[in-house]
Formats: C-alpha cells, sequence, structure tokens
C-alpha cells in the first residue's frame, strides 16, 4: 500500500466534496493519506482524516464579479504566513512522512513539493481540462482563456497524469490528460430525485436585484439558499443552511438557478435538473461551464441576469428536461478503477507517467 500526500484547494467546497470521495476511497484501499489544505477545505475534512492545516490562495468577490485588486490584495497578505506554512508542510508531510505518490486537486504547496522531491503527482481536479482540453469555448473570452490557462500552468506546472473531471467531452492535447465523469458526492448518488413544484436557487449577496425579480412570476415558488436565514417574501421562501435540507429541495425541484459554479452543475445534471446559469463575471470557468451547459442543450447561460432570461429559461423547461432524459450521466467508478492502476504494484504506473513525463513521452493508457 502507498503513502500518499494529498493537497486540495480550500477554496469553495467543490474541492473538498470530491476530495473526500477520494479519500476515504484510499484509506478504504488500505492506502495511507494525509491530506492539506485550507479554509473549507480543512474545515470540511478536519473531523473525518488527517489533515494539516495551511495557507492557501483565495479569490475575492464583489457583486457577483471577481475583484482582481481585492485577490491580490488579501493573497499578498499571506505570503508571510504562506512561507511559514511551506517549511512546516515541507517537514511533516515530506521529510517525515516520506510519501510514494502526490496528489493535488488544485493546491499549488503540494504539487511543487512532489516537483522537488522528484515524486510523481497526479491532478484530480475540473481545472485541468481548461489546460489539456481542445474545447470549443466563447471567442470573446479568448484572453480569459488564455490567462486562466497561464494561470493553471503556473499553480500545477508539471502533473505526470491528470484525471480530469468533466460533464461534456472534448479531445486532450496530450496522453497524459485522462478525461472522467464529475465525482460526486455520496448523498447525491444515494438519493432519488423527484420532480416538485419549487424552483432551486442558490445564490447570495450581489444577486439582490436579481431575486427580487423572481416576484415576478408569481406562479413559480423558489426556495432560496446562500442568504443563511428562514423567512418568507411572497413566492421567494429562504431557507437557512442545512446540507440535508439542501440535497432535499435540490433532489425534488422542477429546476435550478446558480451561479455556473463546477459542482453543483453536475450535481444538478445527475438529478435531471434544468439549470439556469449565471456565470460569475471574471470567472472564465463558470462562464464555460454555462456556455457549454447551453451547447448541451441541458440549461440556459444568462451572463445577464434579467427578466428575459428567467422567463426564457421557464418556458424552455420541457425541451431541457428531453435532453437531460437522454444526458448520460455516469457514477465515480471509472475514475476510482484509474486510479487504483495507478496505485497498484507500489505506483508502478504511476511512477511510469512519471519517468515518461520527464522523458516528455507518457505510456500507452486505456
Amino acid at each position: 500500500m502507498a503513502r500518499i500526500v494529498y493537497g486540495l484547494s480550500g477554496e469553495g467546497s467543490g474541492h473538498s466534496s470530491r476530495s473526500q470521495q477520494m479519500a476515504r476511497h484510499l484509506v478504504a484501499q488500505g492506502h495511507e493519506v494525509k491530506l492539506a489544505s485550507y479554509d473549507r477545505g480543512y474545515r470540511n475534512l478536519k473531523e473525518e482524516f488527517d489533515i494539516l492545516e495551511i495557507e492557501g490562495l483565495s479569490i475575492a468577490n464583489e457583486n457577483n464579479k471577481v475583484s482582481k485588486s481585492k485577490t491580490l490584495a488579501t493573497n499578498l497578505g499571506k505570503l508571510s504566513a504562506g512561507l511559514k506554512t511551506f517549511r512546516r508542510l515541507k517537514k511533516s508531510l515530506f521529510e517525515e512522512f516520506q510519501p510514494d505518490v502526490v496528489i493535488t486537486d488544485f493546491e499549488p504547496m503540494t504539487a511543487y513539493l512532489a516537483y522537488t522531491n522528484d515524486l510523481p503527482l497526479i491532478t484530480i481536479d475540473n481545472q485541468h481540462r481548461m489546460r489539456y482540453m481542445q474545447y470549443d469555448g466563447p471567442t470573446h473570452l479568448n484572453t480569459d482563456r488564455r490567462l486562466t490557462k497561464g494561470v493553471i500552468r503556473a499553480m500545477v506546472p508539471r502533473p505526470d497524469v491528470s484525471l480530469v473531471i468533466t460533464f461534456y467531452e472534448a479531445p486532450a492535447t496530450n496522453r497524459r490528460t485522462l478525461f472522467f465523469p464529475p465525482i460526486l458526492r455520496d448523498e447525491v448518488l444515494a438519493i432519488q430525485p423527484t420532480e416538485g413544484d419549487h424552483i432551486l436557487v442558490y445564490l447570495s449577496f450581489g444577486f439582490d436585484d436579481f431575486i427580487e425579480q423572481l416576484k415576478q412570476f408569481p406562479n413559480e415558488t423558489f426556495r432560496v439558499y446562500g442568504y443563511d436565514r428562514e423567512a418568507q417574501d411572497g413566492n421567494l421562501h429562504y431557507r437557512p443552511f442545512s446540507k440535508e435540507g439542501f440535497m432535499n429541495d435540490l433532489a425534488s425541484s422542477k429546476a435550478v438557478m446558480a451561479t455556473a459554479g463546477f459542482t453543483l452543475m453536475s450535481e444538478a445534471l445527475w438529478l435531471k435538473k434544468p439549470m439556469l446559469a449565471l456565470p460569475m463575471a471574471g470567472q472564465f470557468e463558470q462562464q464555460l461551464n454555462g456556455h457549454c451547459l447551453e451547447q448541451m442543450g441541458l440549461g440556459k447561460n444568462a451572463s445577464e441576469p434579467t427578466r428575459e432570461a428567467v422567463g426564457d429559461f421557464l418556458y424552455r423547461l420541457p425541451e431541457y428536461r428531453a435532453a437531460l432524459a437522454q444526458h448520460k450521466a455516469r457514477d465515480n467508478t471509472a475514475i476510482l478503477n484509474k486510479l487504483d492502476e495507478l496505485l497498484a504494484d507500489d505506483c508502478a504506473l504511476a511512477r511510469e507517467f512519471h519517468a515518461n513525463r520527464k522523458a516528455y513521452a507518457a505510456p500507452e493508457v486505456g
């Protein structure tokens, strides 16, 4: 069995939810796993796993837009603490633990330490589709596309093999990149979806005007998460934070309205829920997610959160449901099997990818 360092971004909850699934599987297979994360990643997983709290990068948002100045200021303020964290991480999880392989879900410190310690590095995330996938994106976002690719390269410069999760298909740019369906939580896989009368809305501050416009659709009931309060305002039913309540409302909804984050979009597709995607301005990944969702006919991409966008989405719900009925969503089996294959026989295949990446080649894969 292998000794594994697993680093994960703490930004949002998507990284921790899929890393939880993968780490549970690794532990069940008998591997010794030590995690490293920050913010939500650390908080969400600290009760279940051996996890080291580190410093990490974060994105600052303002009025549903990425604030570049605040993002820069926030992360510059973490430099001193980040250097201390790096030294602690290096000593505890690399010099003392002596891992056989490193896995990262878009966490740069563990990725860089894998490189400097000449260890196999496996990435498991959705970010690398924007680096290693030949996708058709919106042409007006080509500059953002190039910048995003550069950021991903800086965060994880030399992965040996990338297990990339995606809900849309396109060719890979190299043989070190393998595509898989989104990693879904156990709760999502277990629940049986039904079609109720309400629409799940998951938004927060910055969308006040949009949510107010939903009152103009009095025949619809909206269950609103993201404001963490319990109240009713006409056809708006505000819900406090609750994992169980949110999952039940998602599974029984007739549709979903939310920002275009990868995790919730993937869960909505698995549960066959049409989605109105509201991408955050300046967040290329969300804009790409919304674009691909609409291209596949599974929902609407609303770059502008307007009343007209809501009306068009509601009118086309039957069309989206028909497309979702034909959409083949799959569980986590394929990516778990590939991870087992990489780690089998003293990480033989992972080591082969590592050796071949250094020689600018890659082994044939199934």
